[in-house]
């Protein structure tokens, strides 16, 4: 079905999924460079704690956007399969598959009237003529893997700056707690938090643990 359920998307990627990812590459590559031993740390050392946080980001970005193309196409799988099992049945054992495949908040609300006009709708679709993958699922994916990776920069750049690792080291930590601080903001505007800097703050707390907790364990 060419309109398939899920399927309208204005932008590429929600905000809850933008911001996931950069969050997932931020935490990755701070968590890596916070293994970086300040009192020992030379040129060296700190080139191969860079690498290993870049490395380390492109190889999960890369899992990462993989694994999204096989949700995507699962889904949709998923999703034509039901439709056509939907359009094989009978209105009544139609309309009872579509309410118990609805998530459980819309499954409450939805009334027979509701439910029978997807059906109707869902009958009304022309045939699917496209493959389980588009071109934009490729872009999506490549959009996901660019901000995993992306995120690594910010974290390692004041390595690239200062050749004082362990003044480098507090201002990839103040980084990563502002960036952070910014994430949790645009998490809970877009959740609907009446005050969304609490959300922030959190996640900045959040932050500043995993940094004391990668410390403690050697960084």
């Amino acid at each position: 079905m060419d309109n398939e359920i899920g399927e309208e998307r204005e932008r590429l990627l929600d905000p809850v999924d933008r911001i996931s990812e950069i969050l997932f590459g931020l935490l990755m590559a701070v968590t890596i460079v916070g293994s970086l031993s300040i009192a020992t740390a030379g040129r060296q050392e700190v080139r191969t704690i860079m690498a290993a946080a870049l490395g380390c980001n492109l190889a999960w970005g890369l899992v990462d956007a993989v694994m999204y193309l096989v949700r995507t196409a699962t889904g949709r799988v998923r999703n034509r399969t039901l439709a056509k099992r939907i359009a094989a049945l009978e209105a009544a054992k139609g309309r009872d598959l579509i309410m118990r495949a609805l998530p459980d908040a819309l499954a409450r609300i939805a009334g027979l009237e509701e439910i029978e006009g997807m059906r109707r709708n869902l009958l009304a679709l022309p045939a699917a003529g496209h493959g389980v993958l588009r071109p934009r699922d490729f872009l999506e994916a490549l959009g996901i893997f660019l901000m995993v990776v992306i995120a690594t920069f910010p974290v390692v750049l004041p390595f690239v700056l200062t050749s004082d690792a362990a003044q480098a080291m507090r201002f990839s930590q103040a980084i990563t707690l502002v960036m952070l601080f910014f994430a949790g903001f645009v998490l809970g505007r877009y959740a609907g938090y009446a005050r969304p800097l609490r959300t922030g703050i959190l996640m900045a707390v959040f932050g500043a643990a995993l940094i004391t907790v990668v410390n403690a364990l050697g960084g």
